[in-house]
């Protein structure tokens, strides 16, 4: 296929429109973690509070942390990402 025709195909927008949305995510990701475990965890150890036997920093940067982006991952997929054709279509695009 040639670079005319992918800047015309709306599967290539389709595509780069959520390649974004999960490098987003992925960021999101990074920055809640590093958020709570160098926010919470930068304290003496004597100084820890602890949630289910773990540090705080480590139960909200790590287990909440996951919780979160996997329903955020949910809701996306559910709700915005849409279903594309691989196949290449010959009289235009469906979407």
């Amino acid at each position: 296929m040639d670079q005319n025709k992918m800047k015309g195909d709306r599967r290539y927008k389709v595509a780069k429109k959520e390649a974004l949305i999960g490098i987003g995510l992925a960021i999101f990701n990074f920055l809640w973690w590093f958020g709570f475990a160098y926010g919470f965890g930068s304290k003496p150890v004597d100084e820890y509070t602890y949630i289910v036997g773990l540090p705080s920093w480590f139960f909200y940067s790590c287990v909440v942390g996951f919780l979160v982006v996997v329903l955020l991952v949910i809701i996306l997929v559910k709700n915005v990402f849409k279903e594309v054709p691989f196949e290449e279509e010959k009289g235009g695009d469906s979407l």
